[in-house]
């Protein structure tokens, strides 16, 4: 959700990224191999262009070496990364793929295209890229995992992944880095608006400033500053949905009891907040309270039936309050729902067990260990 002058910044970086930092870690790039003459002149040729700057040459030459020989890695990586460099991000992406089938792990190269994939819409397979590219080692520099934890923040705020972009953004208040434009975002975020800050007004701007800026605090573990940023937040802005509810997903892992007093507030504010409702019931659950958690769970999977959390909490408030079969149910949508989501896989796997569905408990098993290397936090996203 980047500003359109901090997207041109971003274009700088990425032209930083992938030419000071990814080239000399990328696997499998050699010399090619060839006894033919006329590809090793276009190879010569190509390399001189690219050296150049010529990049419509190189391009047009890197092209032809490819066709002649398909298996040239080092051709499908530089065709990819000059195409990145000229904004045409789709074949960027086509011609990083082919380099990325013939060398499997190339982490830089996989995280290229997850950046191609978020220029050209596709935030699902962008968010998978850049993650497999973070795990792969593309982030070797503190530039380089900058520019690609900004994006994953992006393309997670994009798909409604808001507490998981609250993550991605912490990383940014840990290292101190900072702009006017990460504040908004993180504000954005925070307060669950899925738009970008070019299209807020004025008077809505000084709302996500505020909630963003109280947030940064409290993620850079400022938490004095930041709780006095909140209560002023709350004094200037007591009307604004999600507010409470972001200070108290804030606090839940060091301050669980003053979480779910910002929780039960944010209910006061926006009584059908289904986020609200599912952290209630999450931490009713943590409790081992699964009867206190049931009422709040209902509500949170009336109000947003398609929230696959919400499907979560209420299978597992049935279950462990006995009632296995129609907790399984839920708990089945939530898979649904959300295939990737460890803790579901987790829950059936105790109710397949309860219910004597030994096959089914045992998939389930070993599908949460599957995830177990990659999965997000148990929580998901209420």
């Amino acid at each position: 959700m980047a500003s359109a002058n901090c997207r041109n910044h971003l274009k700088c970086s990425h032209l930083r990224f992938v030419l000071a930092g990814l080239i000399v870690v990328l696997p499998g790039v050699a010399s090619a191999q060839s006894n033919s003459v006329a590809f090793s002149d276009l190879v010569s040729k190509a390399a001189a262009a690219r050296i150049e700057n010529d990049l419509p040459r190189a391009i047009q030459l890197y092209s032809q070496a490819v066709q002649m020989n398909p298996n040239w890695k080092e051709g499908w990586w530089y065709l990819g990364l000059l195409q990145y460099q000229t904004n045409a991000y789709s074949v960027s992406r086509d011609a990083l793929t082919r380099y990325i089938a013939l060398v499997p792990d190339a982490g830089p190269a996989i995280a290229l295209r997850g950046l191609c994939e978020f220029e050209t819409g596709e935030y699902g397979s962008s968010l998978q890229d850049i993650e497999r590219g973070l795990s792969l080692g593309a982030a070797s520099q503190l530039r380089n995992e900058q520019i690609l934890r900004y994006h994953e923040a992006l393309v997670l705020a994009r798909l409604g992944k808001f507490q998981d972009a609250l993550r991605a953004y912490a990383w940014f208040a840990r290292k101190g880095i900072t702009s006017a434009e990460l504040i908004e975002e993180i504000g954005l975020v925070g307060l669950r608006t899925p738009k970008l800050p070019e299209q807020v007004d004025d008077k809505g701007k000084s709302l996500f400033v505020a909630a963003g800026n109280a947030a940064y605090q409290y993620m850079a573990r400022q938490e004095s500053e930041a709780r006095a940023s909140f209560q002023k937040l709350f004094r200037e802005f007591p009307a604004a949905s999600n507010a409470h509810l972001l200070y108290g997903y804030l606090l839940f892992e060091q301050h669980p009891e003053e979480a779910i007093g910002e929780f039960k507030r944010e209910l006061e504010v926006t009584p059908s907040n289904a986020g609200a409702n599912v952290m209630l019931a999450w931490a009713c659950l943590m409790q081992n309270d699964p009867s206190a958690a049931l009422p709040y769970a209902k509500r949170a999977e009336q109000e947003e039936p398609l929230l696959p959390v919400a499907q979560l909490v209420l299978g597992r408030s049935l279950v462990e309050s006995g009632d296995v079969k129609i907790g399984t149910h839920y708990l089945e949508k939530a898979g649904q729902l959300d295939p990737e989501n460890l803790e579901v896989h987790i829950a059936l796997a105790r109710a397949y067990s309860e219910t004597g569905r030994k096959e089914d408990a045992w998939r389930e098993r070993m599908e949460s260990l599957r995830l177990t290397g990659t999965a997000t936090a148990p929580m998901g996203n209420p």
